[in-house]
Parts: C-alpha cells; structure tokens; sequence
C-alpha cells in the first residue's frame, strides 16, 4: 500500500497511534469539465516522497502520520459518502486529525459529516476554491462537486469562502440566505490581501477543505475547471494558517487535483497537504 511521506517516516511515525491519518478517496463521480480526479490521492503519496521532513519550521512528520487503504467508491454516492463519515469519524474519536485527499469535492460532505458527528459540536469550514459549490444540485447530483458546501450549509456548517471567482446568481443568493463569510478571488489578489479574520462568532473548531482550483492556472493547471484569476500558493496558505489561529482544526481535505503527466503539479498538491499538517 501507498504510503504519504514514506521515504521520510520511521516506524514509530507511520503507526496506527500517528496524529495524522490519511484516507485516499479516488472519487470520481460527478465531474463536469475535466477529468482525471481518481488518480489524484495516488499521484499526491507518490509525490510526497520527494517532500523534504521541515516545512515552514516544524516537522509535521515527527507527529505521525498513518495512511489507510483507499475508500471503496463504488456504489451509489450516499453510500460513498458514509463509508468516508465512517472513516473520518473514527479518526477524529481515537484523538487524530483526518486528512482525506480527493477525488472530486464532493467528498467533504462525508469527510465533514464525520467529523462533525464525532465531535458533537460546531464545525466551521474554511473553504480554498474557485467555484462557490452552493448549487442545490447539478446536473441532476444533489452530491455534486457543484453543491457539496450546499448541503453541508444545509446540515448546519458554517462556511468561509475564499478565492471564489465563478458562481451563479442561486449561490450569491445561498450565501447571503445561509450567512456565509466570503472574501473572493479579485478581491483578494488585487490587494495582495493574505489574512482575513474570521467573525467572531465563527465556530472554534474548523475544518479546512482545499480545492486546488483555487489557486491560479498558472501554479495549478491539472484541476478540471482552471479558472483565471487565482491566489498565488503563499497566499492560499497564509489565508487558511491566519484562520486557524486561535482555533483548533480538526481535518481538512484536499481535493480536485487531475493529474496530467507533470509532477509539479503532483508536487505542489502534496506540499499543500503537508503544510496544513504544520498549520494543525
């Protein structure tokens, strides 16, 4: 099996007692443009190995981190979505952090779910992406990538968007409707703008779900929908490491990476999953 970071771990770091626990979802379902999200959680491990231990003045590493066997994604996708709330559930009760790597976003409404159940309190979800996904459903999936924030908003999530530069007029209507935070993409580039600050009200403990889309093409082209306009790769971070201050995040996925032969951009996806374990 697979292994994140597999050239860099010792024994005692990849046991089942690891902070982090990694759960592939090869998720690949209800796409809409480009294709290629099932390959994505193995070309992100494969990745990892070329990672260096350090990462921005810590070892995440030394804390552990234990991958598992990849979500079986067969069946209808209600089931899916179970067998991964199952898997982030049990993460979250044995005291770890789950770290599930997509696949399509649709994944995060079991991933959160999971989570969200175990804990037994308020999750807030910091949300890097291009699209808003607050549609109710799309083309015919109420599962979709397009309306996966749509149905955690409707589970009671509270959402903080940032680096949205594609939506249609029911999401800019849904977020008002639903209290969603929001700073979008041109907004955020064109001031340089790195730190926002959460309301205050915003819930302790939160969850982070990172669509690579979110970032510009020109650092991430390998996403099905590569929407001009993006945050650069500092930026992105620097907005999700300010919103966990002060807060405890219990998860986070990584999701939409499509990879297309280049292994930067299979790279720069797994550098991203192993800053956010420093960032928790």
């Amino acid at each position: 099996m697979s292994v994140f970071l597999d050239s860099e771990l010792s024994e005692a770091e990849r046991g089942e007692e690891a902070r982090f626990r990694v759960i592939p979802v090869p998720l690949e379902r209800t796409v809409s443009y480009g294709a290629g999200t099932a390959k994505g959680p193995e070309a992100i491990i494969a990745a990892s190995n070329e990672l260096e231990r350090l990462c921005n003045g810590a070892e995440p590493c030394a804390r552990g981190i234990f991958t598992e066997a990849p979500l079986d994604c067969s069946g209808p996708m209600p089931d899916v979505m179970a067998r991964l709330a199952v898997r982030t559930a049990a993460a979250v009760k044995a005291g770890r952090i789950p770290v599930t790597l997509g696949g399509e976003h649709s994944l995060s409404y079991g991933a959160v779910m999971g989570v969200a159940q175990a804990l037994g309190k308020p999750v807030g979800l910091v949300q890097i992406d291009a699209h808003a996904d607050l549609r109710v459903a799309y083309q015919g999936e109420p599962h979709s990538h397009a309306s996966v924030m749509h149905l955690l908003a409707e589970e009671g999530v509270r959402l903080a968007q940032f680096g949205v530069r594609a939506l249609c007029q029911h999401e800019v209507d849904s977020r008002a409707r639903n209290g969603v935070f929001f700073r979008d993409a041109e907004d955020l580039v064109t001031n340089a703008i790195h730190a926002i600050d959460l309301p205050d009200d915003f819930p302790e403990h939160v969850y982070v779900s990172f669509d690579v889309d979110g970032l510009d093409p020109s650092i991430m082209p390998a996403t099905g929908t590569p929407v001009p306009g993006g945050l650069g790769y500092y930026q992105a971070l620097h907005l999700v490491e300010h919103s966990l201050k002060g807060r405890k995040c219990v998860g986070f996925d990584v999701v939409e990476l499509a990879p297309d032969g280049n292994t930067a951009w299979d790279f720069t996806t797994a550098q991203i999953v192993y800053r956010l374990m420093a960032a928790c």
